[in-house]
């Protein structure tokens, strides 16, 4: 069960030293996953001095430099004293959760794009692990897979359209992922849970930590239903910074980026840029032009390539390989009328509505011989079009 809190890292992983507790074992050896788990605590993610400083190490040797204190390094020490691994993973397991890193059965490969994606200046690097609570397998859930962004405080029509769409994702098989928060996140998440389908929420929290706490119910949901994941260990709370940081893996993680009302500068913004930049999909849904909520979504269209998106099979379409999962344009039903000749064509447009006409006037009307008006209005008569009466032709009335 989630708990509410605020501890930060360093508080939650107090109690020094190398402590017993379980490991969870799987595709690595457990020193490995002691490592990882140590620096996902240990280093900011995100931390771009850690990414120049480590470039090229394995997660083991980074860890062994940090508990040795080697010259350079005490840009780190003050989380490195109260680093707790073992407990760590003693904690996770007791809130259900599981650490999952490169090499394991569930680790989604697609989040390694984060190695290369992103200007050198943000670039925010690979997670050395996820927490990751719920019964579902993470790698499976991931094969297809759409993010679903936008405002907290969004509109109804936004929250209606992040349901619907959601919904739709959801029962073609789709796994809806977003980021557990207030307005968009949380209609993304309820929509897909209606299916029911699989949903999987990414915090900048650790995944025993309710925020916001309103949505602890549906994160509860999600973790049955789905997955609750977070780069942070147990007990962390989230910044502003760990947000955007959580953005990327949002990006990465799926094929493609839906983007529901936004502001200008917003996060579901940032979401979409870390789409881009690992090249995945990028879409909108327009809104209001009077809406400042949907400006976000319009420029993307506007000045970034995003693909306009307006029901479930246009977002299909763009996360699916090339020649596959392709939509008809719009169209409407075509009607009897819509095949006939262009002579036919013109004397229907003749033939009044209830006053019969003769034969001669509809001629004259359509601008047609006497002998081409009187065929076309037989044929017309015969396709129950118009309708004879002893003074004329009129139009037949629609059918019931």
């Amino acid at each position: 069960m989630i708990t509410n809190t605020t501890l930060t890292c360093a508080e939650a992983g107090s109690g020094g030293g190398d402590g017993g507790g379980p490991v969870v074992a799987g595709g690595n050896g457990d020193q490995e996953r002691l490592a990882r788990a140590g620096l996902s605590r240990v280093i900011e993610p995100g931390d771009l001095a850690a990414l120049k400083v480590f470039d090229g190490l394995p997660a083991a040797e980074i860890w062994d430099r940090l508990q040795q204190n080697a010259p350079g390094l005490e840009r780190w020490s003050t989380r490195l004293a109260d680093a707790n691994p073992h407990r760590d993973l003693e904690r996770a397991a007791t809130a259900g959760a599981r650490f999952v890193i490169p090499g394991d059965d569930e680790w989604p490969d697609q989040v390694e794009i984060l190695e290369e994606a992103g200007q050198l200046t943000r670039r925010a690097g690979v997670p050395f692990g996820l927490w990751v609570r719920g019964q579902a397998n993470l790698r499976q859930s991931l094969t297809r897979a759409v993010s679903v962004v936008g405002a907290r405080a969004c509109s109804s029509y936004g929250e209606h359209v992040a349901t619907e769409l959601s919904a739709g994702l959801a029962d073609a098989g789709v796994t809806v992922v977003s980021g557990g928060a207030f307005g968009i996140d949380a209609a993304a998440h309820r929509g897909a849970l209606a299916v029911p389908g699989t949903t999987i929420a990414v915090l900048a929290c650790g995944v025993d930590v309710s925020y916001p706490k309103r949505n602890s119910a549906l994160f509860s949901r999600v973790a049955e239903a789905g997955l609750v994941v977070a780069e942070l260990p147990p007990g962390c709370s989230p910044t502003k910074l760990r947000f955007l940081a959580r953005n990327r893996l949002i990006a990465a993680a799926t094929q493609g980026t839906v983007v529901i009302e936004a502001a200008i500068r917003s996060g579901a913004l940032n979401t979409a840029g870390w789409a881009e930049q690992c090249g995945r999909a990028v879409l909108a849904v327009p809104g209001p032009v009077t809406s400042r909520m949907s400006a976000g979504s319009h420029l993307l269209v506007r000045e970034r390539n995003a693909v306009l998106a307006t029901n479930v099979a246009d977002i299909i379409e763009a996360i699916s390989p090339y020649g596959t999962g392709l939509t008809q344009l719009p169209r409407a039903p075509q009607s009897l009328a819509d095949t006939l000749d262009p002579d036919l064509q013109r004397t229907l447009d003749a033939v009044p509505v209830h006053h019969p006409a003769p034969a001669t006037r509809i001629a004259v009307t359509a601008g047609l011989d006497l002998p081409t008006t009187q065929q076309s209005l037989e044929a017309l008569t015969a396709l129950t079009l118009i309708t004879q009466t002893p003074t004329g032709y009129h139009l037949s009335p629609p059918p019931t």
